[in-house]
């Protein structure tokens, strides 16, 4: 096969000697049931390391302790210390482990323990993670995934509430995903470990306590935005934290008679400008919402792309929602920061409506 048509096949469990899937002693349960987005996760971590031996999960805390919002809690106890351990706090240095587990075949799991945290590793994800593949015309691939909490709504100071996710969104070479419900946490990480190529998944850490129905069986197109919410008069765009505010103002324009979309991007980079697009057509008005500082944002991206692929269709100018372009708010005044309801509601107000 040439390197130019490597795909994932290359990155499918290893065989067995009698040419079968090699796998843990048992497969992953299939299950249904309502569980909280942090539950989910560890989940679809578990049934990772069942599925393949070649994925290690490893990170600050990680092992006994379970990580500090506790997703990878239990793991080590049931794998052993050589599927799911502790590192040094050190993020360069667990990203450069990673790329070189990864360059020799294995699939590591990586979690940095704040977003914040993760920009002492930046210059690995950018020089090497992102890049090897590229530099090496797919001689080697990164099945790698840096997993990373991120945004406000816990209160906590600036370095713990960070919404990085536009550095990362701005680098060749990089899949960027960061899930907003229980449902594609699981399904969204699962695709993410078995991509060939790097995987930066943003974990809304506000989100972890959140509940809802998880199927082990349904799958995820990392390359797939989702309408989680039909509507006639205006789109609303939005992923991770910000879901839940565009669903919550959703409700409240619907009950003054507005038939409100909802977008949930999902993934970043690559966008899919398709789903999108057609949905913003089919309303003609759009708010894009975020957390992150609006200025060079993949909100103003959004923004973009909506007016360069949608301008014949749009009845008003596309309004971003967003964190304001100052560090992160203190904890008692976290609340005038965020987006939310109210400010969706304006930014929607002023869509030419009276026109």
């Amino acid at each position: 096969m040439s390197t130019a048509t490597m795909d994932r096949t290359e990155h499918s469990p290893a065989k067995a000697s009698d040419g079968s899937a090699a796998h843990s002693a048992t497969e992953p349960a299939h299950v249904v049931e309502t569980m909280t987005m942090a539950a989910a996760l560890n989940r679809a971590l578990a049934d990772a390391l069942i599925e393949d031996e070649r994925v290690l999960v490893f990170g600050e805390d990680v092992g006994a302790l379970g990580g500090v919002f506790r997703i990878t809690d239990g793991l080590t106890a049931r794998f052993g210390e050589k599927r799911c351990f502790d590192t040094p706090l050190a993020e360069s240095g667990i990203i450069g482990t990673a790329v070189g587990m990864a360059m020799n075949g294995l699939i590591p799991v990586v979690e940095m323990q704040f977003d914040a945290f993760a920009l002492p590793a930046f210059e690995q994800v950018v020089s090497h993670v992102a890049k090897l593949g590229n530099r090496t015309r797919g001689d080697v691939r990164m099945p790698m995934v840096i997993r990373i909490p991120f945004g406000g709504g816990i209160g906590g100071v600036e370095h713990h509430c960070d919404s990085s996710e536009a550095y990362y969104a701005h680098t060749p070479g990089l899949t960027v995903v960061s899930p907003s419900n229980p449902q594609d946490a699981y399904s969204l990480l699962r695709a993410a470990i078995a991509s060939p190529d790097p995987v930066i998944f943003m974990e809304p850490k506000k989100l972890y306590w959140s509940k809802g129905v998880v199927d082990t069986s349904i799958t995820a197109d990392l390359r797939r935005a989702s309408v989680v919410r039909e509507g006639t008069d205006v789109t609303l765009i939005s992923y991770g934290p910000s879901v839940t505010v565009a669903l919550e103002a959703a409700e409240a324009m619907a009950a003054e008679g507005r038939s409100v979309q909802v977008v949930d991007v999902r993934t970043l980079t690559p966008f899919d400008d398709q789903t999108v697009s057609d949905a913003v057509r089919g309303t003609g008005r759009a708010v894009v919402i975020a957390e992150a500082p609006g200025f060079a944002s993949v909100a103003s991206e959004i923004q973009a792309r909506v007016f360069e692929q949608c301008f014949e269709y749009l009845e008003a100018p596309v309004r971003r929602v967003t964190g304001f372009d100052t560090p992160f708010a203190s904890p008692k005044f976290e609340h005038w920061y965020l987006p939310d309801v109210d400010r969706v509601l304006d930014a929607v107000d002023s869509l030419h409506w009276e026109d």
